[in-house]
């Protein structure tokens, strides 16, 4: 890989965006509407090296490649699709029947809109219409994309008068159908979760269906990547076992977005050899992508414009040119700031109020349906998203999408972008960039993101904590036979290592669970544990308005915190950690809150260590304790920040693996010039830089990755002898200490580039952090450091000379 971080050279101020509201108003007549009136807007502003517009990438219409509808599909079925407006196939979809009449276990690979439903949907109709008995199980990452499926497989069921039983199962089923949909339903639509903690542990209430299972299909193949795959592989093993108790084989199908590595995923997901279809025959409608790097306002301190108001003001933009819009932003609270944003610019006449809404996970599941209907009708002209709107959701025929900052990789760029023009309209997707480094890189290297392939997607299925959490639910659910393999593991060692923690016990040949704990409650498949907390507004009459992940209850919902749902202000009042419930009552007011948290790292094991200089590189598994000590007021538009309070929420504490450079007194001595505290500033420069480029060598999102400076106690004798740690933000770790190990040269040199070639004279958000963060001098004494390392690496690598 290229690793050439070349940064701009941009200068000057731009001229303010403040005008009046007639102003606005003559300019929204005066412009041009559509997506051609917005291009030229962009065009025009494209121009020298400082515009920040750094590129428009044409992408031109494709023609579609088509097959006729096979005809083993029964005649009834292929009349309802001729009902639908589909009289042909596309030619993966026909590619897709065929490989599944054959057997074999498939993995579709076709962009966003492609029509990967109808790839598992027509053969498990097929069959489902030959045999009435067979069933079949389709597996969504979340509850919307499973409810939307299900009303798309359903009105194909209805347009063949077919008594085919479709039903979702997930958290949000009544508890009264729940028996019917076990025994009554030929299709289960479910997720990860539910099939981890709702179905597999009551696989005996579910014998029908294991006993017929035919087709097992899994969306949205991407998506299980790092911890959350690694848990499905689990899942995955766990299914098999109970299906082969029950005397079933299913075959599996599956379908993704384009990553560069979807054989294997599937393969190490699912540990069987599957069949690959990428060549996608779908047409495609004219896209248009740009990249936008807000103008820099400060040289001397790399200060951008906050790229959060330029979102805000493109958004603008484009609804006020007609054009229905989708915002992508990278966190919770991005996402309510901006609805906030534009539900202040946008929710007036002629369009009024509902016009703009907020997305996100946390909302509950009837206010998260009502915004995809509206969407699809067009009653909602922009909406605000985290990743929830991702994935394939239909929500209708959108115009253009906004990128709130790079997502991380290739893959959720390109697939985030894909969410405009899904019915082959000429669509508009922009991508603005945020100080970051890795948004720096890539809005500068357009090249490199046009001509590189998406990630490849990676699962460390036999991550121990994760393999141990799944044998105690496999123990659960069946006995452990003394010679039984867990994928390809033997049992033995583990089943006699939980025998010790007394869950387990040996006899007759098996290993029988014996706690009188549930596995399967704590175990959370997608973050550190599965307790929810539970918002509940007492303005009024009290009543449920939200239910909130564990981690971010932890940020947002702390005393005195200002929550933020769909652009309404809740203040907290009381936060019940131990009985997961946070009680808000509604506010105006004109800030939100930031929480501030410490972190202490403690190495539990040390796998591999070298020299670098007199310092050294080391990676092992280490422990991570995190406390909510603070937060920040923030004002909203000018983000200043207007206050602050203390907390002492509960520490947490997490196991993973971590690269680590240990800076010792004999290498720290040549900078004897500096004060500790400066020192400090430098490493957390450094850190900085680090992980900037550390995903980038890794090709991973820099979220996955966390920075922490510590003393190990023992060292703290001799004097100031810090670590500067690199850890995965997993429980258990995702493999990216070993390789950044491996790479440490690279990771040094990468970051020296880093520093060497932002403009900016003494720090900035784009390279080693603002100076006040890392002080006036952090950039320098940054870049010493690292140059102090790379010269025993430097001098190591130049041939020996010999004199005559």
């Amino acid at each position: 890989m290229n690793l050439s971080l070349s940064f701009p050279d941009p200068s000057g101020d731009t001229p303010p965006d403040s005008v009046s509201a007639a102003e606005t108003v003559k300019r929204a007549l005066r412009r041009p509407t559509g997506v051609e009136g917005a291009l030229n807007h962009f065009r025009e502003g494209m121009g020298d090296g400082n515009s920040p517009i750094r590129s428009i990438h044409h992408q031109p219409a494709k023609p579609g490649q088509f097959a006729p509808i096979p005809p083993q599909v029964p005649e009834k079925l292929a009349q309802a699709l001729t009902k639908r407006g589909i009289g042909q196939l596309y030619s993966h979809q026909a590619e897709a029947f065929d490989l599944v009449a054959a057997g074999k276990n498939l993995v579709v690979v076709t962009p966003t809109a492609s029509g990967k439903t109808l790839c598992y949907n027509l053969p498990v109709l097929s069959h489902l219409m030959a045999d009435p008995g067979a069933r079949a199980m389709y597996l969504f990452p979340t509850k919307a994309l499973a409810e939307d499926q299900l009303q798309e497989f359903n009105a194909l069921v209805e347009s063949m008068g077919s008594d085919i039983r479709a039903f979702t199962y997930d958290g949000d089923t009544p508890q009264d159908a729940r028996r019917a949909i076990r025994e009554r339903a030929n299709v289960v639509f479910t997720n990860p979760d539910m099939l981890h903690s709702g179905i597999l542990p009551h696989h005996t209430k579910w014998a029908k269906a294991f006993e017929n299972l035919r087709y097992f299909i899994i969306d949205e193949l991407h998506y299980y990547r790092g911890v959350y795959g690694s848990h499905l592989a689990n899942l995955i093993r766990r299914l098999k076992r109970i299906c082969e108790f029950y005397g079933s084989k299913p075959q599996f199908i599956c379908c993704s977005a384009t990553i560069a590595n979807p054989k294997q995923l599937a393969e190490a997901l699912v540990e069987q050899p599957f069949s690959l279809i990428e060549n996608n025959g779908a047409p495609a409608g004219e896209k248009y992508f740009v990249f936008y790097n807000p103008p820099v306002i400060n040289r001397q301190l790399g200060i951008r414009r906050s790229y959060l108001h330029e979102a805000r003001r493109i958004a603008i933009e484009f609804v006020e040119r007609g054009q229905q819009t989708l915002v992508f932003t990278n966190n919770r609270l991005a996402t309510e700031v901006l609805t906030t944003y534009l539900k202040d610019a946008l929710d007036r006449p002629p369009r009024g109020p509902g016009a703009v809404r907020g997305y996100r996970g946390g909302f509950l599941p009837k206010e998260r349906r009502e915004i995809e209907r509206n969407l699809r009708d067009g009653k909602i002209r922009a909406v605000i998203s985290t990743n929830a709107l991702e994935l394939g959701v239909d929500i209708g025929s959108l115009d253009a999408v906004v990128m709130v900052g790079y997502p991380g990789t290739i893959a959720s760029t390109w697939q985030r972008s894909g969410r405009a023009g899904r019915r082959q309209n000429t669509s508009l997707a922009v991508l603005v960039a945020s100080s970051a480094p890795l948004d720096q890189y890539i809005i500068e290297h357009p090249e490199y993101f046009f001509s590189s392939s998406p990630e490849s997607a990676f699962i460390n299925a036999d991550n121990l904590e994760i393999l141990l959490s799944h044998m105690k639910c496999a123990a659960f659910e069946l006995p452990i036979r003394n010679d039984e393999k867990f994928g390809p593991h033997a049992t033995g060692d583990m089943c006699h290592f939980l025998e010790e923690l007394g869950v387990l016990h040996e006899a007759g040949g098996q290993y029988h669970w014996t706690s009188d704990s549930y596995p399967a409650d704590a175990i959370g498949l997608r973050a550190v544990t599965s307790d929810n907390f539970v918002v509940i507004d007492t303005t009024g009459e009290p009543k449920v308005i939200a239910e909130v992940s564990f981690p971010v209850a932890l940020t947002s919902l702390h005393e005195k915190a200002i929550y933020l749902h769909d652009a309404r202000q809740y203040q907290v009042e009381k936060f019940d950690y131990d009985n997961r419930k946070a009680y808000v009552r509604s506010v105006e007011c004109d800030y939100f809150t930031d929480a501030i948290d410490y972190t202490q790292v403690k190495i539990i094991n040390e796998f591999a260590t070298k020299a670098v200089s007199t310092a050294a590189a080391m990676h092992g598994e280490v422990r991570v304790n995190t406390q909510i000590v603070g937060f920040k007021k923030v004002k909203f538009y000018t983000l200043e920040n207007i206050g602050a309070g203390h907390l002492s929420l509960p520490e947490q504490e997490m196991h993973t693996t971590s690269f680590w450079l240990h800076f010792p007194i004999e290498f720290l001595g040549q900078f004897s010039d500096l004060t500790p505290t400066e020192k400090q500033y430098g490493l957390v420069g450094l850190g900085n830089g680090l992980r900037a480029v550390a995903a980038l060598l890794l090709m991973c999102d820099p979220r996955d990755l966390s920075v922490a400076i510590t003393e190990n106690p023992s060292e703290l004798i001799r004097g100031f002898e810090p670590n500067l740690y690199l850890y995965d933000n997993y429980p258990g770790g995702v493999g990216g200490s070993a390789p950044l190990w491996e790479m440490c040269e690279r990771l040094l040199k990468g970051t020296s580039q880093l520093l060497d070639q932002c403009p900016c004279e003494s720090g900035c958000p784009s390279c080693v952090g603002p100076t006040g963060e890392v002080g006036e001098q952090g950039k320098i004494i940054a870049k010493r450091i690292v140059t102090a390392l790379l010269t025993s690496v430097l001098a190591a690598t130049v041939p020996a000379t010999t004199s005559d």
